[in-house]
């Protein structure tokens, strides 16, 4: 039984992927294809949301967005756009690979849908709501079912706007000022598709008649100094991330190599989101590393990294640490939303029009992690906003872990309904400094309570 041994070493290394674990950054759900966004000094995610089931092909109905002001800790707002915004598809499943941007205080989410060309998405916030503002498609390629999926968009210094995408091809338009509608006298109706050759895009050690390339999908166009990234999923099943680069956003490209190649918790599918904020570089994609996760059922993670000086990637190594420094520390002094999260255990989250976002289906032993609070010179009571039909729980107030310092305890009682909200509270030992926050839900069987969001005042 010796091979069944576990060092000290290797325990205490164990405990610390548990404990300081930050990929995936989503737990609530399975998420995939993450494509950030900063607006007013806010880091946005929009993913996909792969639905929990033992298909053996993707289930997608909607798209999901997270946000983040200190690179830790996220902040939910479950489903701000779904294949039902479209009224001219007729497609049930195929909400893929999606990416926003904004313009002139206008948002725009480009959605792919499977096998039914790209569609756009408007809003005046980046969570929405989003309406459809042209009531067709934006763009269709091909009849090829793959074709028209993946969008990259970008604007260029110069305020020309591009739309790129595609399987096992790679096209761009021309988008106009509005965002909506492009340039059609270019290419083929508008529709640039670009030369696949290896000096471009690498060459594929076994090619086939579509796919000549290492390009696959995915793409992602990027901007850095004078330099322009074209990044995507390459090499064939499974997946790596590669890049090309370019002297201008039209090409011509130049391939570079492989950023992130395959590692064991990566899925058979990946798909890069490159961004800059804060004075770090941010390299995103998806594994299936959460319990139950699998090729269908992905999960969103990032990595922080450092460019070489040349301008060149490194290779990217996917770590279940993830960031570990933030860039910003929490206030706890002001109402923090219970679905901002570093990590958790068992617990989901849900929606509804009259109370937003919340988190549900807490069960006893399950908690929420808060990481890098700042309580300054100390704080003496803490207040939640919770609802429960049920016998209710409580909720631990603890510091450094699920089994760490308690600082006090707030009791939840049956308050009349899962939707009834009331404000529960209590006294706490002064806790001063910044800590890792724990949130640990003890109680007896089934869903003890839903919260909404808590504050802690001195």
């Amino acid at each position: 039984m010796r091979g069944l041994r576990l060092s000290a070493a290797l325990i205490a290394s164990l405990m610390f992927l548990v404990t300081n674990a930050q990929n995936p950054f989503v737990q609530t759900m399975y998420t995939a294809d993450p494509a950030p966004m900063i607006y007013n000094d806010t880091l946005y995610v929009y993913t996909t949301h792969d639905e929990h089931t033992t298909s053996n092909f993707f289930t997608m109905y909607d798209w999901q967005l997270f946000s983040t002001t200190d690179m830790v800790n996220w902040t939910a707002y479950g489903t701000v756009a779904s294949l039902e915004d479209f009224k001219w598809s007729n497609v049930e499943n195929g909400a893929w690979a999606p990416q926003a941007i904004e313009r002139n205080g206008k948002f725009y989410l480009y959605c792919p849908i499977h096998g039914d060309g790209i569609g756009v998405l408007v809003a005046d916030r980046p969570y929405g709501p989003f309406k459809d503002p042209i009531g067709r498609r934006l763009v269709r390629s091909s009849d090829y079912i793959w074709d028209d999926i993946d969008p990259t968009v970008f604007i260029d210094d110069d305020g020309q706007a591009y739309l790129y995408w595609g399987n096992p091809g790679l096209h761009y338009v021309k988008l106009n000022e509005d965002m909506i509608s492009f340039d059609k006298s270019i290419g083929n109706n508008g529709v640039v598709s670009l030369d696949m050759t290896p000096e471009a895009f690498g060459e594929r050690a076994e090619p086939s008649e579509k796919y000549t390339t290492n390009y696959e999908e995915a793409p992602w166009l990027y901007k850095r100094g004078d330099i322009y990234y074209m990044i995507f999923a390459a090499v064939g099943i499974p997946e790596y991330i590669a890049y090309s680069t370019a002297p201008t956003a039209e090409g011509p490209w130049t391939y570079q190599g492989i950023i992130m190649g395959r590692h064991p918790g990566l899925a058979f599918t990946n798909h890069p989101g490159v961004i800059d904020y804060k004075g770090n570089s941010y390299f995103f994609y998806h594994s299936e590393e959460l319990p139950g996760g699998g090729g269908f059922n992905r999960s969103v993670c990032v990595e922080q990294f450092e460019f070489n000086a040349d301008g060149s990637f490194p290779e990217i190594i996917p770590t279940r640490e993830g960031i570990v420094e933030g860039v910003a520390k929490l206030n706890p002094f002001i109402r923090v939303e219970a679905e901002t999260i570093a990590w958790s255990e068992g617990l989901n989250i849900d929606r509804d029009e009259k109370t937003g976002v919340f988190v549900t289906n807490i069960n006893n032993g399950n908690y929420i992690r808060v990481r890098d609070v700042d309580f300054g010179r100390g704080a003496r009571n803490f207040k939640a906003s919770v609802a429960s039909g049920r016998a209710g729980g409580n909720i631990e107030i603890r510091i450094g872990g699920v089994d760490g310092e308690l600082l006090g305890t707030c009791k939840v009682e049956n308050t009349g309904g899962d939707k009834n909200w009331v404000v529960k509270s209590c006294r706490l030992k002064r806790v001063r400094g910044v800590h890792d926050l724990y949130f640990v839900f003890t109680g007896g069987e089934g869903n003890l309570f839903n919260f909404d969001w808590w504050m802690f005042s001195r």
